[in-house]
């Protein structure tokens, strides 16, 4: 049945006609006479596209009224071209100079209309298809922290990023910054449940660009953000096929192959595929091995003599991901470092093959721990999207969503939540009132314990967070004189799980740990076993039993007003959010606190821009926004929700943006202010669980953000950027004291620097990314050293056969030096984590990892 309504949607695109055109033929060259190879060739105003093959030629099809052609290419200037109505079929050739921070590139991030990014009065970061492969390694953060004004801690493995934007407070994920795949979010509710947006989706080279909109701007489209949005453009099929495999290799057991594919169906009909296979027994060696795949592709149909089109998208994954938390630390020496275990040998991480499989009872019977999965995704979305140009310069843009994934985040945490610190076998009984003569042996042989071995009693947290969404937004664009104005409507609806199960493991001290088992006699005679092959009898339950849905409406009107050198924008956005709670009061109790709760504000906007010359634009923008708390965060008095109020956020910016054609720079001088906002960390309760602990912060920022790319000639670029932020904490719920702290896990200064050269079939790049030093706590009571982290990526391109068919050999080395630098302590220590003592709970960069890739193109 399925297989029917897919073939009669196929067929029933297929089947619109297109109308007779004006074909418009040519190549796009460099100054150098190199092809520009991807180049992308528009008609402004339609769906109407293309993209140059291998030797820079392209082919388009424009109505017999004529329109302006554009031509881009990020890190290259854009060229206009314009053709009459009722012109014949030609040739155009263009020829295009480099733009070293992409500002002529057009962006659709924080804009209704599409422009450059030089014309748009924000900050905005853009990263090309290339840029993207080569910083792809481990996770997110490995590509945003390289944009100004984020920090991203990755040290926890392929998804969960922690990201934090421009000071504002987080637990870490996305709570600010929303993950876009095409426009539309991949969760446009963050704090149903603490998973990050990163769970349900993993790059691949089907991704055409990265645009990342910072500041208030970001607030007024679509699902809206506080902090900004980070938006994924997908390759579409053009006339011009496509097709890419690429074989990745890397130390530790990773196998990875990715494949894009992409071209034209029919006449007006094009497709995209893309998708990648992997396996992974690394970047850590734990026994527990990462595996799976992620299948996407877009079908894009012409109509209307190009002036319509309509796009159906979608995703399927079914994936797992090993997540690594902070473990202890040498402390020793006053610097944390990776311990030495009883083994001699230095410890990764304290996730283990072989403390995996255990079952308990709970109220709903026997559970199996799925720890040995890791974090695991298995589900798909569709989404369809329609563009329309009427008549007298109306538009009309219509996207929809639905989404559905099966997920649990199952991981080790960092102790037990008493100790959380290795133990000798002696204090480990005394403190747990066994008698001294029980005895330790390791699980997988029997052979008992040596007298010195020190122990780590840790928790495993698994948790089901199955999710659906639907989601829809309409833009109504109009231009009118030198008015572009857009209404424009918003709507999604949310429902997730949030069922959490924790038990207790015991292990030695020691890489991957050996599973410890306990056993004694008590006064009876009777033998008992504390600890079976590693699992803590009677630690397993299930400590939570929570259904939370959320459905958002916004409706925001927007106007970009172009004047002959100066820009305005202006923007007003009402949105309504409100939220269904299901809380079981002890699980198996079927006792529920079930209640509602909503809210609504308004967000307003206001930018200008101003083309002081040809070299350099002016803007600033100033936002009063709103955060809706996370519904996680709604407690109950006595059967009844607590108060559900936004969140108020200021903010604003001023700024230059500079481009010449052999140097590009911006500078931005930005500040906010966030206030009550209702904060949600997850800490240790006391007694093995974990809870959330909900406090009312208010902070304020103060910042400078730089970035700047020269071209020195001869396929040598110098880039680099620097972040200043000066935040602090102005109010704080319950802890004044904490007034005037800096904020956790932010520093004040980060930055990036680089070099890349490309010529001759020969490019390579190096960088390193600097994180200045941050507390790991609100209290302020842990410092974490800054660290550096440094990357390189090289290759050469060997062409095969035809001139459009190649193979780049290339080599990529994520943290050449080896740091081993502290991303972050242990959040769920809190506020009472110290500094002294010989081991600090903390989770270290992941280790240098050497990555080797033979990337074809045909």
């Amino acid at each position: 049945m399925k297989f029917k309504i897919t073939l009669f949607a196929f067929l029933l695109i297929s089947s619109v006609g297109v109308n007779a055109q004006i074909t418009i033929s040519g190549s796009v060259m460099d100054d150098g006479s190199n092809p520009v190879i991807g180049a992308s060739v528009e008609l402004e105003g339609s769906s109407v596209g293309t993209i140059t093959d291998f030797d820079g030629a392209y082919s388009i099809d424009v109505p017999s009224e004529g329109g302006t052609l554009i031509y881009s290419y990020l890190g290259y200037t854009t060229q206009r071209k314009e053709v009459a109505a009722g012109s014949s079929s030609m040739t155009v050739d263009i020829s295009m100079s480099e733009d070293a921070l992409a500002l002529d590139e057009v962006v659709v991030t924080g804009t209704f209309t599409g422009r450059t990014q030089k014309n748009s009065p924000m900050s905005l970061t853009v990263l090309n298809a290339a840029q993207l492969a080569k910083l792809s390694s481990n996770s997110q953060a490995d590509i945003l922290r390289t944009v100004p004004g984020i920090t991203a801690e990755g040290g926890g493995g392929e998804v969960a990023t922690n990201l934090f934007v421009r000071g504002f407070p987080s637990g870490g994920q996305y709570a600010f910054t929303p993950l876009n795949i095409d426009g539309i979010p991949v969760l446009s509710t963050f704090g149903l449940n603490s998973s990050a947006h990163d769970v349900y989706f993993r790059n691949d080279l089907g991704l055409r660009s990265l645009e990342f909109v910072r500041g208030g701007s970001a607030t007024l489209q679509g699902a809206g953000s506080v902090a900004g949005i980070v938006n994924y453009q997908s390759v579409r099929g053009t006339d011009n096929p496509i097709n890419t495999v690429q074989l990745e290799w890397a130390e530790g057991g990773r196998f990875k192959t990715d494949f894009l594919t992409a071209g034209p169906l029919a006449d007006g009909l094009y497709y995209a595929l893309s998708g990648f296979y992997r396996y992974d027994e690394g970047p850590l060696e734990t026994g527990l091995p990462t595996r799976g795949y992620q299948i996407r592709g877009n079908i894009k149909k012409l109509f209307n003599d190009n002036k319509s089109s309509i796009i159906i998208s979608m995703q399927k994954i079914d994936d797992n991901v090993q997540f690594y938390l902070p473990y202890p630390l040498d402390n020793s020496s006053g610097e944390a470092v990776r311990p030495v275990g009883n083994d001699g040998e230095e410890i990764y991480t304290m996730l283990s093959s072989q403390l995996k499989d255990y079952s308990f009872d709970t109220p709903f019977g026997s559970f199996k721990s799925p720890i040995g999965d890791g974090v695991t995704t298995n589900g798909q979305f569709i989404m369809a999207e329609l563009n329309h140009s009427f008549g007298n310069d109306w538009r009309l843009t219509a996207k929809t969503k639905a989404a559905s994934y099966d997920h649990w985040f199952n991981l080790f945490l960092d102790g037990d939540g008493s100790h959380n610190t290795p133990e000798d076998q002696a204090n480990y009984l005394s403190d747990r009132g066994l008698p001294s003569n029980a005895s330790f042996t390791y699980a997988d042989n029997g052979q008992a314990l040596a007298g010195n071995d020190l122990l780590f009693e840790n928790r495993v947290l698994d948790r089901e967070r199955d999710m659906e969404e639907v989601v829809g937004e309409v833009n109504l664009t109009k231009t009118v004189d030198n008015h572009n104005l857009t209404i424009g409507l918003f709507s999604a609806n949310t429902k997730a799980l949030d069922n959490n199960w924790i038990h207790n493991v015991l292990g030695d001290f020691s890489n991957s740990p050996r599973a410890v088992s306990i056993g004694y006699t008590n006064a009876d005679g009777s033998d008992v076993s504390y600890s079976t092959s590693g699992y803590v009898e009677g630690s397993g339950r299930q400590t939570s039993n929570k259904t939370l849905q959320s459905s958002k409406i916004a409706l925001y009107l927007a106007d970009e007003i172009k004047f002959d050198r100066f820009n305005l924008d202006v923007g007003l956005r009402y949105e309504r959010a409100s939220g269904i709670l299901s809380l079981e009061n002890g699980v198996g109790s079927n006792n529920f606190n079930k209640g509602e709760v909503s809210a609504s504000d308004v967000a307003v906007i206001v930018g200008g821009l101003y083309k002081l010359n040809k070299n350099v634009n002016l803007y600033a923008n100033v936002s009063r926004g709103y955060f809706f708390p996370q519904l996680r965060s709604v407690k109950f008095n006595s059967g009844t929700p607590q108060s559900y109020e936004t969140e108020t956020v200021i903010q604003g910016e001023i700024g230059a943006k500079y481009a010449s054609k052999k140097l590009a720079g911006t500078a931005a001088l930005f500040f906010n202010t966030l206030s009550d906002r209702r904060n949600v960390d997850f800490i240790n309760s006391g007694n093995g669980d974990v809870e959330e602990f909900v406090q009312l912060q208010s902070t304020r920022t103060v910042g400078i953000e730089l970035s700047a790319n020269y071209n020195a000639g001869n396929g040598l670029n110098l880039f680099g950027n620097f972040t200043y932020q000066a935040h602090e904490f102005t109010e704080v719920e319950g802890n004044e004291e904490q007034v005037g702290n800096k904020i956790a896990r932010i520093p004040n200064v980060m930055g990036m620097l680089g070099v890349a050269y490309d010529q001759n079939n020969f490019d390579a790049q190096l960088s390193s990314n600097f994180l200045g030093s941050k507390f790991a706590n609100n209290s302020n009571t842990v410092e974490l050293d800054g660290f550096n982290i440094m990357r390189l990526d090289a290759g050469y391109t060997f062409d095969l056969g035809e001139s459009n068919e190649s193979v780049r050999l290339g080599i990529s080395v994520f943290n050449l030096l080896d740091a081993a630098g502290v991303t972050e302590g242990s959040p769920r220590q809190g506020n009472s984590q110290v500094a002294g003592g010989n081991f600090f709970v903390g989770r270290p960069i992941l280790p240098r990892r050497i990555f080797v890739r033979a990337t074809f193109n045909f």
